[in-house]
């Protein structure tokens, strides 16, 4: 009782509750901004955060996080261009609402879902917290190195169709983190004899060259688009009375949610279809899904939105981002020397309470002022691209200079910033690269650390967590190998039987 009074306390303060109004209304209106995306508001704004008390700094990051998805359903329902990436799903089945004349509903439905999976995250963390308390003090060294280890390996297998390329650039991620000066040896590693290499690659000048800058270049030079939403009329809570009637969807679709939010690699897309999928075999009406279905509609909000919540579990437990965005907020830690891991719920409860509270205020503040300003977002969209462009170029360079008031670091990150444009016109993946950099730094750290204490190999797994882990290493990597062999034994058959059927016509 006593660490909920103090997580609400620390909530009360003045800075925290501007920082939450700016983090949770800015969120949702990058969100309805299609071409912006989370990712690249939390880079540029990160340098800002530093200066900030852990809490404030936190919560204004979690409130773009965690509200940019509820802005984000507003273009791919009404003009089937989704705000962020996650809410493609979402088009599926709320444009053609929208074609039939049904808007409001599919609108109404987007929020009402979404604030069901956030607030159903939420609730699950807060659940697990006591569990995360008694857990997270049996994670030493190697339990750390070894589920920083599944953690890559997971973010790697997740990108199906490009697992040669994820590992790929995820071991650049690895590379980039060594360079610089070895802090226990104190010697020079890949500087190559250039003194501005010393202090390292900073993940931020990363993040901003590979996420902002990258989407600079991409609006800057892509045709100059203005999206045309019409106005929304009706009850935008109307959605909450047709939720209840698939109150089943909603609560499977925010488990799935929750449950791959806390797996590092996998997050909302797999969420969603997993949900999707479960909705669509289950469903009275299955031929209804792509055409308009409130249930499609409904699983897919409900799991994207559950997912952030989720996410902070590794995060705050072992000190484990799940991917990008959490990754950008453990830097917010690591600045204010609060290191997330065991010792994060013996020494600071009263913060991660303050986060869990903070993580429903947003929500609700959230779906308040979407109740009344949706209209309102409808004319953010149409803010052109290119307008866009030239505003997140000029704020990612500032973000970049205020850091250390260095050019140099200007000149890398408009260089990650042109390889970053480079992987997203093949189409290729940027989380590997910066989950690379923050889990290999953790890897590297804690098996420094065990290894005065390993006397063999096998020392590393002669603990009941490790050895767990190390049987979840191998266990993924032979379910994967297990795929690719059963597809690459279908395949010729496929094959064959297309060849055939070519003959035949």
């Amino acid at each position: 009782m006593e660490n909920l009074l103090a997580g609400l306390e620390m909530l009360a303060r003045w800075d925290v509750m501007v920082a939450l109004l700016v983090g949770s209304i800015g969120g949702v209106i990058i969100g309805a901004i299609p071409g912006v995306g989370p990712a690249v508001a939390i880079a540029i704004l990160l340098p800002a955060t530093f200066a900030l008390d852990p809490i404030v700094g936190l919560t204004m990051l979690l409130g773009i996080y965690g509200s940019s998805m509820y802005g984000g359903a507003i273009p791919a329902v009404l003009i089937n261009t989704p705000g962020t990436a996650v809410n493609a799903l979402t088009s599926y089945d709320g444009y053609p609402m929208t074609q039939a004349g049904k808007a409001h509903r599919a609108v109404s439905l987007a929020y009402s879902a979404s604030f069901w999976g956030g607030i159903f995250g939420i609730l699950c963390l807060i659940l697990l917290s006591p569990v995360l308390a008694l857990v997270a003090p049996m994670f030493g060294s190697r339990e750390i190195f070894l589920a920083a280890l599944l953690g890559i390996i997971l973010v790697i297998l997740a990108h199906r169709g490009q697992i040669f390329a994820a590992g790929l650039l995820a071991m650049f991620g690895i590379f980039l983190q060594t360079i610089g000066l070895d802090a226990v040896t104190y010697t020079q590693r890949f500087t190559f004899g250039y003194s501005f290499l010393s202090s390292g690659i900073n993940l931020i000048v990363v993040v901003l060259g590979l996420f902002a800058l990258s989407q600079a270049f991409f609006l800057l030079t892509a045709p100059d688009e203005s999206p045309e939403a019409k106005p929304v009329k009706g009850r935008m809570s109307a959605g909450f009375r047709e939720l209840l009637k698939h109150k089943r969807v909603a609560t499977v679709a925010s488990s799935f949610g929750v449950l791959l939010g806390m797996i590092p690699g996998t997050g909302e897309f797999t969420a969603q279809f997993m949900s999707y999928t479960y909705a669509q075999k289950t469903s009275k009406t299955p031929d209804a899904f792509g055409k308009g279905s409130p249930e499609g509609l409904i699983a897919s909000e409900a799991a994207n939105n559950a997912v952030p919540a989720a996410a902070m579990i590794p995060l705050l437990a072992l000190g484990i981002p799940g991917e990008a965005l959490t990754a950008m907020m453990l830097s917010v830690f690591y600045v204010h020397n609060v290191i997330p891991g065991p010792a994060l719920f013996q020494n600071n409860i009263d913060l991660v309470y303050g986060l869990y509270f903070a993580l429903i205020a947003l929500n609700v503040i959230v779906m308040v002022f979407l109740l009344f300003s949706t209209n309102l977002l409808t004319k953010i969209i149409r803010v052109p691209t290119r307008f866009l462009g030239v505003t997140i170029l000029l704020l990612s360079f500032v973000g970049v200079y205020s850091l250390r008031n260095s050019l140099t670091d200007c000149m890398i990150s408009a260089g990650f910033g042109v390889f970053g444009l480079i992987l997203k016109r093949l189409n290729l993946p940027i989380v590997p690269i910066i989950l690379g950099m923050v889990l290999g730094g953790i890897m590297e750290v804690k098996l420094r650390s065990a290894l005065p204490r390993l006397k063999t190999p096998f020392d590393l797994i002669d603990r009941p967590i490790s050895f767990i882990l190390f049987v979840l290493i191998l266990l993924v990597l032979a379910l994967h190998v297990r795929t690719l062999v059963c597809e690459w034994r279908g395949r010729p058959a496929a094959e064959d039987h297309d060849m055939h059927d070519t003959q035949m016509r």
